[in-house]
């Protein structure tokens, strides 16, 4: 079948391969929440990217896969509502950026900062630091090729969705948020990119790439 990344809350999960690494996203929660299971096609160890919600759904999802990670993208309790059993069943190790962690409800055993390198079997995932939807805010980014060739895929968490940055307070957030994915995201990464969000649809830094000045000119 076909992956779209278009899913709901209590149907089923949707799940691609891409260059040695198996790819599963699933919604959870009231706020339609997505939580997303990178697997290593080549040892079976994977990571899990927010356990947001619906902690019986995503023990499902795990099964016997051994999840050594857990990174949860930001502060905000509707990414970490699942936290606590998810990372009990695992015994994984939990990771978060600094600013943010604090506020999570287990101890996070590792900090990371910007263009940090977490690996998991045969594969690995470096951290991109996203500030403005929370101070803490990173994204994921999976880039099998290296030196950015090809497709890469990043899981931004609520920083960047198909049309526009995440949610802001302040003007200061705003600049803060739009400056960091463009210069972060928009600038080193091809337009082939494909962006894994925090709630909804994904969609590509190539769909996105011309409404950048749009959203500048809309502000928060």
């Amino acid at each position: 079948m076909t992956y779209t990344g278009d899913v709901r809350v209590g149907g089923a999960p949707d799940t691609r391969e891409i260059d040695g690494l198996v790819v599963t996203k699933i919604a959870v929660g009231p706020m339609d929440n997505n939580a997303y299971l990178l697997r290593c096609t080549s040892t079976g160890e994977a990571l899990l990217i927010d356990a947001a919600n619906e902690p019986g759904r995503l023990i499902e999802l795990i099964g016997d896969v051994p999840v050594g990670t857990i990174v949860t993208t930001h502060r905000h309790a509707d990414h970490w509502q699942a936290l606590w059993e998810v990372q009990e069943h695992t015994g994984a190790e939990v990771v978060a950026h600094p600013a943010d962690a604090d506020e999570l409800p287990v101890t996070v055993t590792r900090r990371v900062e910007h263009g940090e390198v977490l690996r998991f079997g045969d594969c690995e995932v470096s951290v991109i630091h996203l500030r403005g939807h929370t101070p803490g805010s990173i994204a994921i980014l999976y880039d099998a090729s290296g030196g950015l060739a090809g497709a890469p895929h990043v899981f931004t968490g609520d920083s960047l969705f198909p049309g526009g940055v995440g949610k802001t307070v302040t003007p200061e957030t705003f600049a803060s948020l739009l400056t960091d994915v463009t210069e972060r995201l928009f600038v080193p990464l091809p337009d082939a990119t494909w962006v894994y969000p925090g709630h909804g649809k994904d969609t590509t830094l190539g769909a996105e790439r011309p409404h950048l000045a749009e959203w500048r000119e809309r502000g928060w």
